[in-house]
């Protein structure tokens, strides 16, 4: 019976030892986040707040899809606004991938995380929703509210088990 025991917990050292060798070998968990704010909005009414974009905007928003071409996209977001909602339709269409509303005064970082855990995902924002989005994913405090004329800025966040790192380009 004894010697039945100690069989047994061998077993399980070695395939609790063979567990971890496994886990050390396991391919990385990577999320890629695309950030952007919305092209440049319609301003010939200032009582409006929910313009569409302008011709400009409407420009860039495709030259958008065109950057995000050649990315496998499997998610893209957007807020709740004629201009985010413009924004993302290109690459939405192109991708044929059904654009996800967000509210960011109420959304849970740690859980929008964990549900797009490995997947390749677009953000589309304002100019103070999407620093402190990108602010939020990584952790820390590293980028202001956007200037009123910046619709070419991409920040690029990428998490690999759990650890963020971040960039910021100007797509000009």
């Amino acid at each position: 019976m004894r010697i039945t025991k100690i069989l047994v917990v061998l077993l399980i050292l070695v395939t609790l030892g063979n567990g971890c060798k496994d886990d050390a070998k396991a391919e990385p968990i990577i999320s890629t986040f695309y950030f952007i704010r919305h092209a440049e909005k319609d301003r010939s009414d200032p009582e409006n707040t929910d313009p569409e974009l302008n011709q400009d905007g409407l420009g860039r928003a495709i030259r958008w899809a065109e950057v995000f071409d050649p990315i496998a996209l499997d998610a893209i977001y957007s807020t709740n606004y004629e201009r985010t909602s413009m924004t993302a339709a290109p690459t939405s269409v192109k991708k044929n991938i059904d654009v996800q509303y967000y509210d960011p005064s109420v959304l849970d970082i740690e859980a929008f995380k964990k549900n797009n855990e490995g997947l390749n995902v677009l953000v589309v924002g304002h100019s103070n929703t999407t620093p402190d989005f990108v602010n939020k994913m990584i952790g820390q405090e590293k980028y202001g509210a956007m200037d009123d004329s910046d619709n070419s800025s991409l920040f690029i966040v990428r998490i690999i088990n759990g650890v963020p790192t971040d960039i910021r380009l100007k797509m000009d």
